[in-house]
């Protein structure tokens, strides 16, 4: 009661008047822009439209105002701020490495408008790459998604979805300065004129190498620039048809070392067409092409010696037909010729292989309240020779507010080239060798979840399970003296997820998220787990508009356990280990944006606001030095004109 009565102060204080005071038709306002997430049009999860409330896998959606609170440069600044059970830490020579609820970088698909990424970087690709201008929505499906997607989605999905040009013509200009010389500058243009629309985007990003304040695993951070330039086009020539088009170039430098600058490009490109014959049926085909460089840069020769680069050629086709007024069987294949050159194979060579795919699902609609998904897809791999069936069922009831999901996804990884074939010597210390007899990682994946959503409050809770076989890690070869790809036995992880968002008429809104999460292997197996139990993002913001004036704040804070691993001491010997405890911490960031007239915003962000700076910096502590600032500013140039 007591809490109800200050909100109701602070609302009355902020000029507005308490939720029961307001008019029927100002109440329904506010709800529906509340209601707007959850009638989102969502595609991951089902790979068929579906609002967001009536899809039986539970996704996480990030909307563009999401985006545009958390004022996050790159995904991984994003994803951490905004969902709990995701860390992104520090592996060897400070490449950036990603934990979700237990599963690494090499588990979890990210797509881009649906498209695989290619390249990777010590089981993890490139995640500057993946550029937040002009994005629509980022939609997470986390668990098996093998069946849809195939290999690298046995621990969830991560989607990157662009933002459609519907205006006549737009123009944006951005800028952020803050400390260690950080540097973002974009520009994203658009227009649409009859038939044709395109958007096109280009941003750069700097920061300076600094010191950390105390000793640990690193002690410096390695700063460098990038840029990236997309180009997306739609022409619909007919009311029935949608091409879609893009062109990508990315490239960007780490100041690793004194002499040597690692650097790093990618070359993007494809065509979509859709095709709707009737209310009953359509078409979707899609021709991808992604490739990842890495070279290195001798600065006193000027030389760029190539070293890596992995391009993928794929060929997609999905057909949807709708019977009965209300069930929908997809049915789609997938090939793909996947080539890697790399360092780390023998003599610098390279391999290649080609992947196929067929997958089928139905999507029944029974009532208004009951939907049961099924499906399956069977996957080919020929360096491997390898072939995989992948099954799921999702079931969704609803009642009255309540909406109950549960369902089963079985997942697998198969082994990368790179795990087959690698001969490479670690700087004279050991060699780690490939092994082409490799078997897939798979799971089982288990969920339910109850979901409850009544007029300006959403609460889910759920919880889950992967029994994961076969993981492929190294382990050391005594006949090889060195190490070795191979599979250890099974890994489980369970949990529990909770949510609760809450947005009031007067402009306070909150958001909290909380996961725990149980990751046990078998003792005795070269491999370690150094998975939080616990973590937990809250969000908190109020924003309120005048004629002439726009504010909005946002606090964003994440809190993570402590966790204490069993680290080995030793190459030869995995009974030999000492135990580590790395701390707990919790990291707060504030936001507040003002609008200036209309399409001009001025952000100020404090970072890190209690100033927290580890005793030691171990791979997973944040590369902070303590509090510090940073001001951008977002000029909607076509909105000045209106």
């Amino acid at each position: 009661m007591r809490g109800a009565i200050t909100l109701a102060l602070l609302c009355m204080a902020a000029g507005a008047m308490n939720a029961d005071e307001l008019s029927d038709r100002q109440q329904d306002s506010i709800e529906a822009r509340w209601n707007t997430l959850l009638n989102t049009v969502v595609v991951t999860g089902t790979r068929t439209p579906k609002l967001l409330k009536d899809s039986p896998i539970l996704t996480r959606v990030l909307s563009s105002s999401d985006i545009r609170q958390a004022d996050a440069t790159n995904i991984s600044d994003l994803l951490q701020s905004e969902l709990p059970g995701i860390e992104f830490t520090y592996s060897m020579n400070q490449q950036v490495n990603l934990n979700m609820q237990g599963f690494g970088g090499n588990s979890v698909l990210f797509l881009i408008d649906g498209e695989r990424v290619a390249g990777e970087t010590l089981d993890n690709v490139d995640y500057n790459r993946l550029n937040l201008s002009n994005v629509e929505r980022i939609e997470i499906v986390k668990g098996g998604a093998s069946a849809l997607y195939g290999s690298n989605a046995v621990g969830g999905v991560v989607n990157i979805i662009s933002k459609e040009q519907s205006r006549p013509w737009s123009l944006n200009i951005n800028g952020r300065y803050g400390a260690h010389n950080s540097q973002r500058y974009g520009a994203v243009a658009g227009f649409k004129a009859g038939i044709f629309s395109s958007s096109t985007t280009l941003q750069y990003n700097h920061e300076n190498s600094y010191n950390m304040k105390n000793s640990g695993d690193f002690t410096r951070y390695y700063g460098g620039y990038n840029w990236n330039i997309k180009e997306r086009f739609t022409i619909a020539p007919i009311k029935q048809m949608k091409i879609i088009g893009r062109l990508g170039y990315y490239f960007r430098q780490r100041n690793a070392q004194e002499n040597t600058r690692d650097r790093y490009r990618g070359f993007s490109g494809g065509l979509r067409g859709m095709y709707t014959f009737n209310k009953y049926n359509d078409l979707d085909v899609a021709y991808n092409f992604d490739q990842y460089d890495k070279s290195d840069y001798i600065v006193p020769t000027s030389k760029d010696v190539r070293k890596y680069s992995n391009a993928q050629n794929s060929v997609r086709a999905i057909y949807n037909h709708t019977f009965g007024g209300k069930h929908i069987l997809t049915l789609g294949g997938d090939v793909m010729r996947d080539y890697l050159q790399s360092y780390q194979f023998e003599n610098n060579g390279h391999k290649s292989q080609l992947t196929a795919d067929g997958m089928a699902q139905l999507d029944m609609n029974f009532t208004d309240n009951l939907n049961i998904i099924a499906g399956g897809r069977y996957d080919y791999f020929s360096e491997a020779a390898m072939k995989h069936f992948s099954s799921r069922l999702s079931v969704m009831y609803k009642i009255d507010s309540w909406r109950l999901r549960g369902s089963y996804s079985g997942g697998f990884r198969a082994p990368t080239l790179k795990e087959m074939y690698m001969d490479f010597d670690m700087a004279g210390i050991f060699m780690i060798y490939g092994n082409p007899d490799l078997k897939p990682e798979t799971s089982n994946n288990f969920q339910l979840s109850a979901e409850f959503t009544h007029r300006l409050l959403n609460f889910n809770i759920g919880g889950f399970c992967n029994l994961v076989d076969n993981r492929i890690t190294t382990a050391w070869n005594q006949s090889l003296g060195g190490q070795f790809y191979s599979n250890i036995g099974r890994v489980n992880i369970a949990g529990i997820d909770a949510n609760v968002a809450w947005k009031h008429s007067c402009g306070f809104g909150a958001r909290l998220s909380y996961i725990y999460t149980r990751e046990h292997v078998r003792k005795g197996q070269p491999y370690t787990s150094s998975t939080r139990p616990h973590t937990a993002t809250a969000r908190l913001d109020y924003g309120r508009s005048w004629k002439n004036y726009r504010l909005n704040v946002a606090l964003h804070g994440r809190v993570l356990s402590a966790v204490t691993v069993d680290e080995y001491t030793s190459l030869t010997d995995y009974s030999d280990t000492e135990r580590v405890r790395y701390p707990a911490y919790t990291m707060w960031r504030l936001n507040i944006t003002q609008g200036i007239m209309s399409g001009i915003d001025l952000t100020l962000a404090v970072d890190n606001l209690f100033n927290y700076v580890p005793k030691y910096y171990y791979s997973n502590s944040p590369a902070t030095t303590g509090t510090t600032l940073s001001v951008g500013l977002s000029v909607d140039v076509d909105k000045l004109f209106k």
